[in-house]
Protein backbone atom coordinates (compact mmCIF):
# COMPACT_ATOMS: atom_id res chain seq x y z
CA UNK A 1 0.00 0.00 0.00
CA UNK A 2 1.41 3.27 -1.01
CA UNK A 3 0.71 6.89 0.42
CA UNK A 4 -0.62 7.62 -3.51
CA UNK A 5 -2.96 4.70 -3.22
CA UNK A 6 -4.19 5.15 0.32
CA UNK A 7 -5.07 8.67 -0.44
CA UNK A 8 -7.82 7.35 -3.39
CA UNK A 9 -9.00 4.43 -1.12
CA UNK A 10 -9.85 6.90 1.33
CA UNK A 11 -11.22 9.74 -0.39
CA UNK A 12 -12.88 7.49 -2.16
CA UNK A 13 -14.91 5.97 0.74
CA UNK A 14 -15.10 9.12 2.83
CA UNK A 15 -15.58 12.01 0.83
CA UNK A 16 -15.10 14.19 3.65
CA UNK A 17 -11.37 13.26 3.37
CA UNK A 18 -11.13 13.44 -0.24
CA UNK A 19 -8.02 15.75 -1.18
CA UNK A 20 -6.70 14.98 2.60
CA UNK A 21 -2.79 15.08 2.40
CA UNK A 22 -1.52 11.49 2.93
CA UNK A 23 2.10 10.40 4.39
CA UNK A 24 3.36 7.38 5.74
CA UNK A 25 3.67 6.76 9.40
CA UNK A 26 4.41 3.59 10.19
CA UNK A 27 4.80 -0.47 9.45
CA UNK A 28 5.12 -3.47 11.13
CA UNK A 29 4.39 -6.99 10.56
CA UNK A 30 0.96 -6.59 10.17
CA UNK A 31 -0.28 -3.42 9.07
CA UNK A 32 0.76 -0.58 7.40
CA UNK A 33 -0.37 3.15 8.61
CA UNK A 34 -0.86 6.62 7.10
CA UNK A 35 -1.45 9.76 8.24
CA UNK A 36 -4.43 11.64 6.53
CA UNK A 37 -4.98 15.19 7.15
CA UNK A 38 -2.39 15.71 9.73
CA UNK A 39 -5.54 14.42 12.26
CA UNK A 40 -6.44 10.69 10.97
CA UNK A 41 -4.11 7.55 11.66
CA UNK A 42 -5.06 5.01 8.75
CA UNK A 43 -4.59 1.32 9.12
CA UNK A 44 -4.27 -1.09 6.01
CA UNK A 45 -3.70 -4.95 6.91
CA UNK A 46 -0.55 -6.19 5.19
CA UNK A 47 -0.98 -9.50 4.81
CA UNK A 48 -4.37 -11.74 5.09
CA UNK A 49 -3.01 -13.05 8.66
CA UNK A 50 -3.96 -9.30 10.23
CA UNK A 51 -7.56 -9.18 8.65
CA UNK A 52 -9.27 -10.54 11.75
CA UNK A 53 -6.89 -8.35 14.19
CA UNK A 54 -8.23 -5.24 11.91
CA UNK A 55 -12.14 -6.44 11.93
CA UNK A 56 -11.36 -6.78 16.04
CA UNK A 57 -10.07 -3.58 15.96
CA UNK A 58 -12.95 -2.10 14.75
CA UNK A 59 -15.66 -4.12 16.70
CA UNK A 60 -14.13 -4.17 19.98
CA UNK A 61 -12.30 -0.60 20.61
CA UNK A 62 -15.02 1.68 20.66
CA UNK A 63 -16.82 -0.21 23.24
CA UNK A 64 -13.46 -0.77 25.24
CA UNK A 65 -12.10 3.06 24.77
CA UNK A 66 -14.73 4.70 27.80
CA UNK A 67 -13.79 2.57 30.42
CA UNK A 68 -9.81 3.33 30.12
CA UNK A 69 -7.93 5.88 31.71
CA UNK A 70 -5.51 6.32 28.90
CA UNK A 71 -6.62 7.32 24.93
CA UNK A 72 -7.06 4.65 22.62
CA UNK A 73 -7.52 4.59 18.79
CA UNK A 74 -11.37 4.64 18.54
CA UNK A 75 -11.93 4.02 14.61
CA UNK A 76 -14.05 6.72 13.34
CA UNK A 77 -14.03 5.77 9.80
CA UNK A 78 -14.01 1.56 9.25
CA UNK A 79 -14.19 0.49 5.28
CA UNK A 80 -15.05 -3.58 4.16
CA UNK A 81 -13.63 -4.98 1.27
CA UNK A 82 -14.36 -3.45 -1.97
CA UNK A 83 -12.81 -4.42 -5.59
CA UNK A 84 -10.20 -1.66 -5.26
CA UNK A 85 -8.90 -3.34 -1.58
CA UNK A 86 -9.98 -6.51 -0.75
CA UNK A 87 -9.29 -6.37 3.02
CA UNK A 88 -10.91 -3.76 5.95
CA UNK A 89 -9.40 -0.76 6.94
CA UNK A 90 -9.93 1.50 9.27
CA UNK A 91 -8.95 5.44 10.85
CA UNK A 92 -9.08 7.11 14.35
CA UNK A 93 -7.99 10.31 15.58
CA UNK A 94 -4.12 10.23 15.84
CA UNK A 95 -2.94 9.67 19.34
CA UNK A 96 0.23 12.42 19.50
CA UNK A 97 3.20 10.51 21.25
CA UNK A 98 6.46 8.59 20.76
CA UNK A 99 7.36 4.77 21.60
CA UNK A 100 8.51 4.17 25.03
CA UNK A 101 11.40 1.79 22.96
CA UNK A 102 12.05 5.10 21.18
CA UNK A 103 12.57 7.47 23.97
CA UNK A 104 14.25 5.01 26.04
CA UNK A 105 14.02 6.76 29.65
CA UNK A 106 16.37 5.20 32.36
CA UNK A 107 14.37 3.06 34.33
CA UNK A 108 14.69 5.26 37.75
CA UNK A 109 13.03 7.97 35.69
CA UNK A 110 10.17 5.51 34.54
CA UNK A 111 7.99 4.94 37.96
CA UNK A 112 5.61 7.59 37.23
CA UNK A 113 5.07 5.84 33.78
CA UNK A 114 4.83 2.39 35.37
CA UNK A 115 2.02 3.74 37.70
CA UNK A 116 0.03 4.87 34.77
CA UNK A 117 0.48 1.40 32.98
CA UNK A 118 -0.93 -0.34 35.98
CA UNK A 119 -3.79 1.54 36.22
CA UNK A 120 -4.70 1.50 32.76
CA UNK A 121 -4.16 -2.49 33.22
CA UNK A 122 -6.33 -2.89 36.39
CA UNK A 123 -9.26 -1.04 34.40
CA UNK A 124 -9.04 -3.02 30.70
CA UNK A 125 -8.60 -6.47 32.98
CA UNK A 126 -11.53 -5.17 34.87
CA UNK A 127 -14.29 -8.70 34.31
CA UNK A 128 -16.89 -6.40 34.01
CA UNK A 129 -15.37 -5.09 31.05
CA UNK A 130 -15.00 -8.75 29.58
CA UNK A 131 -18.53 -9.63 30.23
CA UNK A 132 -19.83 -6.19 28.71
CA UNK A 133 -17.50 -5.82 25.46
CA UNK A 134 -15.96 -9.15 24.97
CA UNK A 135 -18.39 -10.56 22.45
CA UNK A 136 -17.02 -12.50 19.66
CA UNK A 137 -13.20 -12.41 20.67
CA UNK A 138 -10.93 -15.44 20.40
CA UNK A 139 -9.52 -17.44 23.80
CA UNK A 140 -5.39 -16.47 23.72
CA UNK A 141 -5.11 -17.71 20.03
CA UNK A 142 -1.37 -17.35 19.87
CA UNK A 143 -0.68 -19.16 23.36
CA UNK A 144 1.03 -16.35 24.60
CA UNK A 145 0.06 -17.01 28.79
CA UNK A 146 0.75 -20.41 27.73
CA UNK A 147 5.17 -20.58 29.49
CA UNK A 148 5.86 -23.68 27.49
CA UNK A 149 4.22 -22.39 24.07
CA UNK A 150 6.48 -19.27 24.53
CA UNK A 151 9.74 -20.95 25.90
CA UNK A 152 9.79 -23.05 22.96
CA UNK A 153 9.62 -20.31 20.34
CA UNK A 154 12.29 -18.25 22.56
CA UNK A 155 15.40 -20.23 21.73
CA UNK A 156 15.05 -20.07 17.96
CA UNK A 157 15.17 -16.37 18.51
CA UNK A 158 18.08 -16.44 20.94
CA UNK A 159 20.10 -18.30 18.28
CA UNK A 160 19.62 -15.83 16.13
CA UNK A 161 20.84 -12.89 18.33
CA UNK A 162 24.15 -14.73 19.20
CA UNK A 163 24.83 -15.33 15.53
CA UNK A 164 24.07 -11.46 15.00
CA UNK A 165 26.50 -10.51 17.67
CA UNK A 166 24.24 -8.46 19.61
CA UNK A 167 23.49 -10.97 22.70
CA UNK A 168 25.66 -13.54 24.90
CA UNK A 169 24.06 -16.13 26.31
CA UNK A 170 23.25 -15.90 29.77
CA UNK A 171 22.78 -18.91 32.63
CA UNK A 172 19.62 -16.66 34.07
CA UNK A 173 17.69 -16.90 30.65
CA UNK A 174 18.37 -20.33 30.13
CA UNK A 175 17.53 -21.01 33.74
CA UNK A 176 13.94 -19.13 33.03
CA UNK A 177 12.96 -20.86 30.07
CA UNK A 178 13.83 -24.17 31.43
CA UNK A 179 11.22 -23.69 34.37
CA UNK A 180 8.94 -22.57 31.99
CA UNK A 181 8.71 -26.06 30.06
CA UNK A 182 7.21 -27.72 32.98
CA UNK A 183 4.64 -24.76 33.61
CA UNK A 184 0.97 -25.00 33.16
CA UNK A 185 -0.79 -21.90 31.85
CA UNK A 186 -2.17 -19.54 34.88
CA UNK A 187 -5.96 -20.80 35.23
CA UNK A 188 -7.31 -17.41 36.10
CA UNK A 189 -10.59 -16.15 34.72
CA UNK A 190 -9.59 -14.75 31.09
CA UNK A 191 -10.18 -11.31 30.60
CA UNK A 192 -9.80 -8.43 27.37
CA UNK A 193 -6.08 -8.41 27.30
CA UNK A 194 -4.20 -5.89 24.50
CA UNK A 195 -2.79 -9.16 23.32
CA UNK A 196 0.72 -7.59 22.09
CA UNK A 197 1.69 -4.90 24.81
CA UNK A 198 5.21 -4.08 24.54
CA UNK A 199 7.77 -1.01 24.23
CA UNK A 200 6.40 -0.03 20.93
CA UNK A 201 2.80 0.09 21.27
CA UNK A 202 3.06 2.36 25.10
CA UNK A 203 3.34 6.28 23.63
CA UNK A 204 4.73 8.70 26.12
CA UNK A 205 4.19 12.71 26.05
CA UNK A 206 7.19 15.09 25.82
CA UNK A 207 7.07 14.43 29.93
CA UNK A 208 8.11 10.93 30.07
CA UNK A 209 4.20 10.14 30.99
CA UNK A 210 1.61 7.81 29.05
CA UNK A 211 0.07 9.30 26.12
CA UNK A 212 -1.53 6.15 24.89
CA UNK A 213 -1.76 2.72 23.70
CA UNK A 214 -1.96 1.30 19.85
CA UNK A 215 -1.79 -1.53 17.96
CA UNK A 216 -4.72 -3.50 19.31
CA UNK A 217 -4.66 -6.22 16.12
CA UNK A 218 -4.32 -9.11 19.02
CA UNK A 219 -7.13 -7.85 21.06
CA UNK A 220 -8.23 -11.06 22.49
CA UNK A 221 -9.96 -13.06 26.18
CA UNK A 222 -6.83 -14.37 27.65
CA UNK A 223 -5.41 -14.52 31.18
CA UNK A 224 -3.56 -11.08 32.76
CA UNK A 225 -0.38 -12.64 32.03
CA UNK A 226 -0.81 -11.53 28.07
CA UNK A 227 -0.47 -7.82 29.03
CA UNK A 228 1.67 -7.96 32.48
CA UNK A 229 4.56 -8.75 30.34
CA UNK A 230 5.20 -5.33 30.22
CA UNK A 231 5.69 -5.08 34.04
CA UNK A 232 8.80 -7.32 33.28
CA UNK A 233 10.33 -6.39 29.54
CA UNK A 234 9.45 -2.33 30.52
CA UNK A 235 10.22 -1.80 33.98
CA UNK A 236 12.40 -2.34 36.95
CA UNK A 237 12.60 -1.92 40.38
CA UNK A 238 10.90 0.84 42.11
CA UNK A 239 9.05 2.01 38.85
CA UNK A 240 7.87 -1.89 38.53
CA UNK A 241 7.09 -2.38 42.00
CA UNK A 242 5.02 1.24 41.36
CA UNK A 243 3.12 -0.72 38.19
CA UNK A 244 2.51 -3.81 40.43
CA UNK A 245 0.91 -1.57 43.30
CA UNK A 246 -1.54 0.27 40.78
CA UNK A 247 -2.41 -2.86 39.25
CA UNK A 248 -3.20 -5.18 42.42
CA UNK A 249 -1.76 -8.79 43.38
CA UNK A 250 0.08 -11.39 40.75
CA UNK A 251 0.10 -14.89 41.53
CA UNK A 252 3.52 -16.67 41.30
CA UNK A 253 2.41 -18.53 38.23
CA UNK A 254 1.26 -15.68 36.68
CA UNK A 255 4.15 -13.88 37.09
CA UNK A 256 6.38 -17.15 35.87
CA UNK A 257 3.79 -16.28 32.54
CA UNK A 258 4.30 -12.99 32.54
CA UNK A 259 8.09 -12.98 32.45
CA UNK A 260 8.45 -15.64 30.14
CA UNK A 261 6.44 -14.11 27.49
CA UNK A 262 8.44 -10.64 27.75
CA UNK A 263 11.41 -12.52 27.35
CA UNK A 264 10.12 -14.05 24.34
CA UNK A 265 8.81 -10.54 23.12
CA UNK A 266 11.69 -8.92 23.89
CA UNK A 267 14.06 -11.03 21.55
CA UNK A 268 11.56 -10.99 19.15
CA UNK A 269 12.03 -7.18 18.94
CA UNK A 270 15.83 -7.70 19.50
CA UNK A 271 16.25 -10.38 16.74
CA UNK A 272 14.09 -7.33 14.46
CA UNK A 273 15.54 -4.30 15.15
CA UNK A 274 19.25 -5.68 14.91
CA UNK A 275 18.40 -7.24 11.74
CA UNK A 276 17.30 -3.75 10.25
CA UNK A 277 19.28 -1.52 11.88
CA UNK A 278 16.99 0.03 14.78
CA UNK A 279 19.53 0.72 17.53
CA UNK A 280 17.06 2.38 19.83
CA UNK A 281 14.90 -0.44 19.83
CA UNK A 282 17.37 -2.84 19.63
CA UNK A 283 18.91 -1.00 23.26
CA UNK A 284 15.48 -1.19 24.42
CA UNK A 285 14.68 -4.97 23.80
CA UNK A 286 18.09 -6.30 24.93
CA UNK A 287 17.32 -4.41 28.47
CA UNK A 288 14.05 -5.70 28.37
CA UNK A 289 15.29 -9.35 28.52
CA UNK A 290 17.64 -8.60 31.29
CA UNK A 291 14.47 -6.66 33.42
CA UNK A 292 12.68 -9.74 32.30
CA UNK A 293 14.94 -12.20 34.28
CA UNK A 294 15.82 -9.18 36.96
CA UNK A 295 14.13 -9.82 40.46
Amino acid sequence: MSADAAAALIGARFPELAGAPVEALAAGWDNTVFLVGGAWAFRFPRRRIAVAGVEREIAVLPAVAPHLPLPIPVPRFAAGPSEEFPWPFWGARMIPGRELAEVGPPDEDRTALAGQVGAFLRALHDPALAAAAAGGLPHDPMGRADPDVRASRTFSRLDSLVRLGVWERDRAVTDLLADARHRPAPDGEPVIVHGDLHVRHLLLDPDGRAAGVIDWGDVCLADPAVDLSIAYAGFAGAARAALLAAYGPVPPGREAAARVLALNLSATLAEWAASTGRAALLAEALAGMRRAVAG
